[in-house]
């Protein structure tokens, strides 16, 4: 099953010619989940043509623009296709409020139905099949939340020659034990899937995290993601700005990753538009020397997120 994590922006405050406003599509097989949606979303589905139409929900962090210019724009262009399904919105209080001021402001035509849920406490706010999306408080000028999505564990894998050796021929009863159920042998005898399966493997995990102060408490969210995507605003020099602002540069950005354990891969994103494209390097150089596993996301750059085995 195919995991796979597009940058559409990777800005903050305001847009530049080639950086849109902070943004993220995660697509699961057939599911869609953007995360936040500021200025310019719109830009990179297109040139990346993936297919928004499908989106299944929408994660905003916080209400400030450059998070949530994009949206009123997405809402209104997914009229303009079939949707059958209804398009959920996850976000702090008063997202609500925003989604309907601008409908109604703007006069939107809207044939689907939206269903807004405002985040009240963390927890699992969504849950597919095999996996479920978290929200966790971040601390920021105003109510923010971060945002991890995670699979369920998988079966260990399947040996073949132990179930035959077991008196289970192939054929639709190999399918049932690595589906987790017993079945009879040949001989009349019960075989179990841990007696022909190894042990338990992780699923896949992808986190959100922008903006916020650096705390020690994020690192827990996060750990064991594949990928795990984190504003890093400024450099070491200006901490004291990154502080004054709520937001973090990238070094503790970093440092979360590295404290976190089992994090494969630090996405930088939420840069400070003082930084032209040739001086975001060092951001990363100064995230690398804590968490060498770091890299630089670039608006419309894909992740493919694999299993570990």
């Amino acid at each position: 099953m195919n995991l796979e994590a597009f940058i559409l922006g990777c800005g903050g405050m305001m847009p530049l010619p080639h950086r849109h406003l902070t943004s993220v599509l995660l697509r699961r097989e057939g599911d869609l989940f953007l995360f936040d949606a500021g200025e310019g979303t719109q830009v990179s589905l297109r040139r990346l043509n993936l297919r928004w139409k499908k989106i299944n929900a929408i994660f905003i962090s916080h209400t400030h623009a450059d998070h949530v210019t994009g949206l009123p724009g997405l809402l209104m262009l997914s009229s303009q296709v079939d949707r059958d399904e209804p398009l959920y919105i996850y976000g702090p209080p008063r997202i609500a409020e925003y989604v309907e001021s601008s409908r109604r402001v703007l006069d939107m035509y809207i044939n689907y139905e939206i269903i807004i849920k405002e985040i009240q406490a963390p927890g699992v706010c969504y849950e597919g099949d095999g996996f479920r999306i978290r929200a966790f408080p971040l601390r920021h000028t105003k109510t923010c939340y971060g945002y991890t999505m995670e699979e369920d564990p998988r079966p260990g894998a399947f040996h073949p020659e132990q179930a035959v050796a077991l008196g289970v021929p192939r054929g639709p009863l190999w399918s049932r034990l690595q589906a987790g159920e017993s079945v009879e042998a040949v001989d009349g005898s019960t075989v179990k899937p841990e007696d022909v399966l190894g042990k338990t493997r992780s699923g896949r995990k992808f986190s959100f995290v922008t903006d916020s102060l650096y705390f020690p408490e994020i690192a827990p969210e996060v750990t064991g993601s594949d990928l795990f995507v984190c504003e890093g605003m400024f450099e070491r020099d200006l901490l004291a700005s990154a502080i004054e602002k709520k937001h973090m540069a990238a070094f503790q950005a970093a440092t979360l990753a590295r404290d976190a354990g089992d994090i494969k891969k630090l996405a930088l994103i939420h840069y400070s538009p003082r930084y032209a494209e040739q001086e975001l390097r060092v951001l990363q150089d100064e995230a690398r020397e804590i968490f060498p596993e770091t890299v630089l996301s670039k608006d419309r750059m894909r992740f493919s997120i694999d299993y570990v085995d």
